[in-house]
C-alpha cells in the first residue's frame, strides 16, 4: 500500500468491538493477535528474535505470516491465527500472552491566550531557544496535512541529534514533505488491511493530525504516527507498532487521542506500551474519553499514563433562536453563508413532519418535503451527526434547523459547520422550544447567526461529552488527572477534506473548529513538551505532579462572572453545579504556575512494579505490562494506597480507616510547608501526619501518611469530596480527594 495515506479524514465517531474474523482458512476462521514473547527466554540456537519468532508461530500454522515484530513497546509479535492456533501457541515455551485484536476510538488560536501562554508569560518557557525546539511530539491520529501553516518550520534550527525517526514515503508523500518542523511520519495499517482488505485511497485519502493551530509548545518539532483509518478505526496492533516506533524514534512526549473500554492493564495494549515509554522517559498523555457524564466511563487510566478531560475556553460561536412569542434562546452555530430572510418563518417540529417513528431525529429520507420546504425544523439530538440532520432537513427543503440537547448534553454548546442555517440549543432552551412548536397553533422562528464572541464567562467549564470517574480498573486511583481545553478548538484541516466530511459539502477550509478529548489531549502534550524544555531532568511522573498540583479548580477571580451565579468552582455544563474531582481531576491547567510547583509527586518503573504487586498480579500479568521478570516479596505488604500520585481517591466498603502514604520531593528550595486540609462531610474525617515539613535544599524529600476515618452514613454509590494542600506562603501543592462509597 501506499503512504499516501498520511492524508486521511479523522473518523471520530468508531464503534468500540472486540474484532470480528475476517479471512477464512481452511474452513475455520481467523483474527489478528498479538503475541508477547519473553525475550530473556529465548533458545540459544536463535541468534534473532524475529527467527524465534517465526519458528514459534511455524509450531502452530504454516500459513501464518508475521504483521509486525514489536521490540520497544513489548517483545513480541502480531498476526492471524485461528482460535485453536491461538490457544496452541499460548502452551509454548516463551509464550507469555496472545491477546486478540481490539479496535479502539478516535476521541482537536485563542487557546494558549486562554492558558495564559501569551507574550506577558513568555519569559517562562524557552520558547525561542534550543531546549524547546529540541522536544519532539509524537502524535498518534488518523495522518498528516503537511502543507498546513501549523508545519511551516521557518525558524528553526537543524532537528536535533537526539532524534532517530524519519518518513516514510510513498504515492503522495515524500521524505521531502517534512521539514525541521515536521521531522517525522510514519503510517501503520498491516492490521487494518488484514481486517478490511487494502486502504481505499479514494475514501481515505485526506486529513490531519489534530492538534491546535498554533501548538501551545509552539516551538516543538512533531513526528506523526497514522494509526487511524476513516473505515475500520485504530487497531491495537498497528496502535502498538506506532508505539513501539515512535519509542525507538526517541520522542519526548507521546500524543494519544485514542481510547477504549477500560480493562485491566495486562490486557490493555495502550497501557502496556506507556509502560515501556514511561520508562524510558518518555510522557504519555492520552483522552480520558468522549462517554461523559455518565459515572466510570473514563478511559487510558493506568497510573503511568496522564489521562486528560475536557473543558471549554472563553470563546462561543453564539446564535440566537427568535420564537414567534417573543422568547429568544442562545445557542451555537459555525454555519457561514446566507442569513435568513428578516423575518419569522413557518417553524415545524421534525416528529410531526415524518411518517417514521424516527422521524424527530431527522435520519435520512424520513422527513416529508411538502411538510418542510421553506421552514425551521426542530430535531432532536442521537442517533446520526449533527450535521447529517442539517444535511436531512436541507435535502426535505428545509431552510433552518434547531437542535435540542439531550439530558446527557446538558447545557453544552457545542459549535457545528452546519449546510444550513441551524443552531444547537441546550437541554432546558430545547424543552421549552420544544413545548412551543408543540403547543402554539402557528408556531414561527427565525435563527441569527452571531459570529464568534470572546471572553465568555464562566469559563472554562466541563464539558458534558468528557469521561468520568471513578477509575473502573483501580478504584483507588483518581482518574482522569487534570482536564485542558477540549470544546470548539481551532485545528488544522486538509485543504481538500470538507469541514463536516459530507460528500454534499463543497466548502474547502484551513482549520476546522472541533471537540472532544481528542482536542484537550494535545494542549497536554504541548505543556509537557514546555516542561520538559524548563526541566529536562523531570520524570513523567514530575512533569504530570507539577500539572496536577498547579490546577486550579475555582474560577479565579472566585466567581462565574454571570447574572445571578454564585458557584466559586468550575461548572459541570451537564447539571450547571459545581464539578467534581471526578470530571475535572485535578483541575484545569494552569501552565504558569506548573514551571514553578514548589514540590512535586515523583514515581519510578519500580513504584508502578510495586503498585501492579498492590494490585495482586501474577508474576505473568506483571512480565506482561513490564517486560520484566519481576517478583513480589511474600514478606512485604504491598497497597495501592502507597503509589506516591499527586490525588487521592478513596473506595469505601467498610467503615473504618484508610491508610495513605506520600513522598514529596522539594524542587523550589529551602521552605516550611504547612498542611491544609478540607472535607466537605462529616463523614470522612482527614488526618495528616506530620503537618508541617521543613525543607533544606532542593531535591531533599519528605514523607508524610494520611488516614481517612471514614462511615457508612452514606448511601452505597455516594461520592463527596475534598483536598489537601501543602503551602509554604509561596507555593500551593494541591491534591484532590474522592471518597467513594460502595458496599
Amino acid at each position: 500500500m501506499s503512504s499516501s495515506f498520511f492524508s486521511s479524514t479523522a473518523s471520530f465517531f468508531i464503534v468500540l468491538l472486540y474484532l470480528g474474523a475476517c479471512h477464512i482458512s481452511d474452513g475455520a476462521q481467523q483474527s489478528t493477535y498479538i503475541v508477547h514473547m519473553a525475550k530473556s527466554q529465548m533458545p540459544s540456537s536463535f541468534d534473532q528474535h524475529s527467527l524465534w519468532y517465526e519458528s514459534s508461530l511455524r509450531s502452530v500454522s504454516e500459513s501464518a505470516e508475521l504483521l509486525y515484530t514489536y521490540n520497544s513497546a513489548i517483545h513480541g509479535f502480531s498476526t492471524r491465527l485461528t482460535p485453536e492456533e491461538a490457544d496452541s501457541l499460548m502452551t509454548h515455551p516463551g509464550v507469555i500472552s496472545v491477546l486478540p485484536e481490539k479496535r479502539y476510538e478516535l476521541d482537536t488560536t485563542r487557546t494558549p491566550h486562554f492558558l495564559g501562554l501569551d507574550v506577558h508569560n513568555a519569559g517562562l518557557f524557552p520558547e525561542t531557544t534550543g531546549a524547546s525546539s529540541d522536544i519532539v511530539v509524537g502524535v498518534f491520529d488518523s495522518g498528516v496535512w503537511p502543507e498546513s501553516k501549523s508545519f511551516d518550520d521557518e525558524g528553526y534550527g537543524p532537528i536535533p541529534p537526539t532524534w532517530k525517526g524519519g518518513c516514510d514515503t510513498g504515492t503522495n508523500f515524500t521524505a521531502s514533505l517534512c521539514n525541521r518542523k515536521l521531522v517525522g511520519a510514519r503510517f501503520f495499517a498491516r492490521g487494518y488491511e488484514e481486517i478490511n482488505g487494502p486502504v481505499d485511497e479514494s475514501i481515505d485519502l485526506l486529513g490531519f493530525a489534530n492538534g491546535t493551530a498554533r501548538g501551545v509548545a509552539s516551538r516543538a518539532r512533531v513526528a506523526i504516527y497514522k494509526v487511524c483509518w476513516r473505515y475500520g478505526g485504530c487497531l491495537s496492533s498497528d496502535i502498538l507498532a506506532g508505539m513501539d516506533k515512535a519509542i525507538e524514534d526517541n520522542v519526548d512526549v507521546m500524543s494519544i487521542s485514542i481510547s477504549e473500554i477500560a480493562v485491566d492493564y495486562y490486557g490493555d495494549i495502550m497501557a502496556i506500551g506507556a509502560f515501556a515509554a514511561m520508562e524510558r522517559g518518555i510522557f504519555v498523555s492520552c483522552s480520558a474519553g468522549n462517554r461523559g457524564p455518565s459515572s466510570y466511563s473514563v478511559r487510558n487510566v493506568a497510573p503511568w499514563i496522564t489521562t486528560v478531560g475536557a473543558g471549554t475556553i472563553d470563546r462561543d460561536f453564539p446564535a440566537l433562536v427568535i420564537l414567534g412569542n417573543g422568547q429568544n434562546y442562545t445557542g451555537a452555530s459555525l454555519f457561514k453563508g446566507d442569513a435568513l430572510p428578516p423575518k419569522l418563518l413557518s417553524f415545524v417540529y421534525a416528529g410531526n413532519a415524518s411518517n417514521n417513528d424516527t422521524g424527530y431525529l431527522c435520519y435520512p429520507e424520513t422527513l416529508i418535503p411538502e411538510k418542510v420546504k421553506g421552514k425551521i425544523v426542530m430535531c432532536e439530538d442521537g442517533g446520526n451527526s449533527r450535521v447529517h440532520k442539517g444535511e436531512v432537513v436541507k435535502a426535505a427543503g428545509g431552510l433552518g434547523m434547531i437542535l435540542a440537547n439531550t439530558e446527557d448534553d446538558g447545557e453544552e454548546l457545542q459549535g457545528v459547520a452546519y449546510l444550513i442555517p441551524a443552531a444547537t440549543v441546550g437541554q432546558k432552551a430545547g424543552d421549552a422550544i420544544r413545548n412551543y412548536v408543540l403547543t402554539d397553533p402557528n408556531p414561527a422562528a427565525t435563527i441569527v447567526i452571531q459570529g464568534t464572541v470572546v471572553n465568555v464567562q464562566p469559563s472554562p467549564v466541563l464539558a458534558a461529552f468528557s469521561s468520568r470517574g471513578p477509575n473502573p480498573v483501580t478504584p483507588n486511583i483518581l482518574k482522569p488527572d487534570l482536564i485542558a481545553p477540549g470544546v470548539n478548538i481551532l485545528a488544522g484541516w486538509t485543504g481538500v477534506a470538507s469541514p463536516t466530511r459530507l460528500d454534499s459539502d463543497t466548502r474547502r477550509v484551513e482549520f476546522n473548529i472541533l471537540s472532544g478529548t481528542s482536542m484537550s489531549c494535545p494542549h497536554v502534550s504541548g505543556l509537557a513538551a514546555l516542561l520538559k524544555s524548563v526541566h529536562p531532568q523531570w520524570s513523567p511522573a514530575a512533569i504530570r505532579s507539577a500539572l496536577m498540583t498547579t490546577a486550579y479548580k475555582s474560577y479565579k477571580d472566585g466567581k462565574c462572572n454571570i447574572p445571578s451565579c454564585d458557584i466559586k468552582q468550575i461548572i459541570d455544563i451537564a447539571t450547571v453545579t459545581p464539578s467534581t474531582p471526578l470530571g475535572h481531576g485535578a483541575g484545569h491547567v494552569s501552565p504558569t504556575t506548573a514551571t514553578n510547583p514548589g514540590l512535586i509527586y515523583d514515581l519510578t518503573a519500580v513504584d508502578y512494579l510495586d503498585f501492579l504487586c498492590a494490585m495482586d498480579y501474577t508474576a505473568s500479568d506483571i512480565e506482561i505490562v513490564s517486560r520484566r521478570n519481576y517478583t513480589c516479596d511474600p514478606s512485604k505488604t504491598y497497597s495501592v494506597a502507597d503509589l506516591n500520585y499527586p490525588s487521592f481517591a478513596v473506595y469505601v466498603d467498610v467503615a473504618g480507616e484508610y491508610k495513605y502514604t506520600r513522598t514529596v520531593t522539594s524542587v523550589g528550595g529551602a521552605g516550611t510547608y504547612s498542611v491544609k486540609v478540607t472535607s466537605e462531610t462529616r463523614a470522612v474525617k482527614i488526618l495528616v501526619e506530620p503537618a508541617v515539613l521543613n525543607f533544606k535544599e532542593v531535591n531533599e524529600k519528605k514523607s508524610y501518611a494520611v488516614t481517612f476515618t471514614v462511615d457508612l452514613s452514606k448511601p452505597s454509590g455516594s461520592n463527596r469530596f475534598g483536598s489537601i494542600e501543602w503551602s509554604d506562603g509561596k507555593h500551593v501543592v494541591s491534591s484532590p480527594v474522592a471518597v467513594s462509597w460502595n458496599y
